[in-house]
């Protein structure tokens, strides 16, 4: 700045001086002394602008300087502040290991008188076991003499003995305790095991409770995520389903024990995946869209199984809640199919037996009406439909039906045997629950041998596809005792050896005949 003003200020001179010689060159005295006034006119002009720009200058130059100054100071202090920080951490961090290594210290010589006190005590259990080894050998040689006979046989007699005792005494306790069991607790056991069967069976949890979403590619997995998950905590918020995204290629897994709930989510999920718009306002959107789909869905495929059985009457909720059995599985049977085929079966035995079909087909149709919702309620289906069909005004003869048709109330009238009848033939038939024959001949065979491999089985039959395996032994052979502990010896043979749906019951079978001739 100071040098632009000096260059200003010769510049300025400059040309005063040479307007007053051009002046004073072609005009008159009397203009040339105007225009000399007029040049130095402009000189003095130009002198104080040029004074005034260098205070300008310099003015600007110490402002500049000032705040250089502060922003220096500033920064400064900031590192000063973060030094001091940083060295009392660092003390703080200093005395910390300076307690440990004390402790450590203190726990190494603890460790050390540990150390000798083990020693101490080694060599004494050494010094007793020495003593203790000969004192069981020169008793093992008094008793050899004794008995005459060697240490190795008498301990295998006598384990011989112990076994066989030890049998007998835990047939007759197992048998004892089956039957007060069986006595006692025949209803609660019912109740848990169809609960365990018909809702947790393990190895067909993952086929019960997951679907998947195929991806066109695995970029599509960061989409479904989201910035820090956002877009799948949405998703999992709006559809109640947990969403597993892992090294699976080009596929998310919908896991949730809610059939429904699990179809929304994946119709969901497919929607906003070939939309390409992921994010949780278009995400509660696509869902609630979706659920009113799912809802219309199933409200038609309960009006569908309706029709095709001829049951009319039936009040709207109970008929949106048997569509919901169209997303819901047994064992890869679909309940929604099996239920209109168990209605259709019980028409045709109770028009063969001359009753009423209608009645028996509403009470087939309706049989597993509790599966819909057993996943939300507690107990066994047979106990919830039969509670939803009286909730919903259906007679008390279809109810009566829903709940004995697993006996888990006494039958009362033929309608609740053609129900139970028609449900055993509908799940039971090869290649209903997807299984093909030649595996389920295989199955039969294979339960059949395992009875006949044990000594005293005269037969054995595989009866109710393969529910129940009958033996029958030999009475001459195996005592009453003997066959309660052969029963649970093939049952666990068979939970081993099998891989099956369900329980298998095996039932053995003794009896004795007595028979005498009369002759004259």
């Amino acid at each position: 700045m100071v040098v632009k003003t000096m260059l200003i200020g010769i510049v300025s001179f400059l040309v005063g001086a040479a307007l007053t010689f051009v002046i004073k060159g072609r005009v008159n005295s009397r203009r040339a002394e105007e225009a000399e006034e007029e040049a130095e006119k402009i000189i003095r002009d130009a002198r104080l602008r040029s004074e005034n720009l260098l205070m300008e200058a310099n003015v600007e130059a110490k402002d500049r300087l000032i705040k250089m100054k502060s922003e220096f100071d500033a920064e400064t202090n900031e590192t000063r502040m973060e030094l001091k920080a940083l060295d009392k951490r660092f003390n703080q961090k200093s005395e910390k290991l300076d307690r440990r290594q004390d402790q450590v210290e203190k726990l190494e010589k603890e460790l050390a008188q540990r150390e000798k006190q083990i020693d101490r005590d080694s060599e004494k259990l050494s010094e007793s076991q020495v003593e203790y080894d000969g004192l069981i050998s020169e008793q093992k040689r008094e008793l050899e003499k004794i008995s005459g006979m060697t240490s190795e046989e008498a301990k295998g007699l006598l384990l011989t003995a112990m076994e066989n005792d030890a049998r007998h005494d835990g047939a007759k306790l197992i048998k004892r305790i089956t039957s007060e069991a069986r006595e006692s607790a025949d209803k609660e056991a019912k109740k848990i095991i169809a609960t365990a069967i018909q809702r947790y069976a393990g190895d067909f949890v993952a086929e019960r409770t997951v679907s998947v979403v195929p991806l066109p590619n695995d970029e599509m997995k960061g989409r479904i995520i989201g910035r820090e998950g956002r877009n799948i905590r949405a998703l999992e918020a709006a559809t109640g389903i947990d969403l597993i995204i892992d090294d699976t290629p080009e596929a998310v897994i919908l896991s949730g024990f809610n059939p429904v709930r699990r179809e929304v989510a994946r119709l969901s999920l497919a929607k906003l995946i070939s939309d390409g718009r992921i994010h949780p306002a278009r995400i509660e959107e696509v869902v609630k869209t979706v659920e009113k789909e799912v809802d219309q869905t199933i409200k038609e495929a309960g009006d569908q199984a309706a029709f095709d059985l001829g049951v009319h009457g039936i009040c709207n909720e109970l008929i949106a809640i048997l569509g919901r059995l169209k997303f819901r599985t047994s064992y890869a049977q679909n309940v929604l199919q099996h239920s209109v085929e168990v209605g259709f079966l019980c028409g045709v035995m109770a028009a063969e037996l001359g009753l009423n079909v209608k009645l028996a087909k509403r009470m087939g149709l309706l049989h597993d009406i509790g599966k819909a919702v057993d996943h939300e309620v507690e107990g066994p289906h047979a106990t919830i439909g039969a509670n939803l069909a009286k909730k919903f005004g259906e007679n008390p003869k279809i109810v009566q039906g829903i709940a004995a048709h697993h006996e888990d109330v006494a039958p009362e009238s033929v309608y609740d045997l053609l129900v139970q009848a028609a449900d055993s033939l509908s799940g039971a038939r090869p290649g209903a629950r997807k299984e093909l024959l030649e595996n389920y001949v295989k199955r039969l065979d294979d339960l059949e041998k395992i009875a006949n491999s044990y000594k005293g089985v005269a037969n054995s039959y595989a009866i109710q596809a393969g529910r129940e395996l009958r033996v029958i032994v030999e009475g001459d052979v195996v005592r009453d005792e003997d066959a309660v502990v052969m029963s649970l010896d093939i049952a666990k043979q068979i939970e081993e050896s099998l891989t099956f749906p369900g329980q298998i019951r095996v039932t053995v079978i003794r009896e004795t005949r007595a028979v005498g001739y009369a002759n004259k």
